[in-house]
């Protein structure tokens, strides 16, 4: 099966919440699909948490560590789809980069963004549940 994992559900699993081994085993043996930006996302969400002192430089550089291992098939984003989702649902590009990955592949969506979950369920795209 092939899963479209956002940076979300990707960040549970670097940083050990307490969902980890939920998503690992929802995903373990099936094909793990991201736009290309998902690797800026997890750098940009990093440097959130540092803001807000949740992770030390240590924490983030193994979480990069474990990303580098998980392997993801990246597709190219069609930019004038992303952005007319982007408008029709309401969401951030980025979300919609999310949505027209996994409407190009055909695949489930994983994530744990509420208003990403709540778009895709509109437009129809399948979701996992966490």
């Amino acid at each position: 099966m092939n899963i479209t994992i956002d940076t979300s559900a990707l960040i549970a699993v670097l940083v050990g919440e307490t969902v980890r081994e939920t998503i690992v085993e929802l995903t373990a043996g099936n094909t793990l699909i991201a736009p290309g930006s998902v690797p800026y996302e997890i750098g940009n969400a990093f440097s959130a948490m540092f803001k807000r002192n949740r992770i030390t430089l240590k924490e983030a550089q193994k979480g990069i560590s474990i990303f580098n291992g998980i392997p993801l098939r990246y597709i190219e984003t069609n930019f004038s789809n992303a952005l007319k989702l982007s408008r029709t649902a309401n969401i951030y590009a980025y979300d919609a980069y999310i949505l027209d990955c996994a409407m190009q592949s055909n695949s489930f969506i994983l994530t744990l963004d509420n208003k990403l979950y709540n778009a895709a369920r509109k437009l129809g795209i399948k979701l996992l549940e966490v």
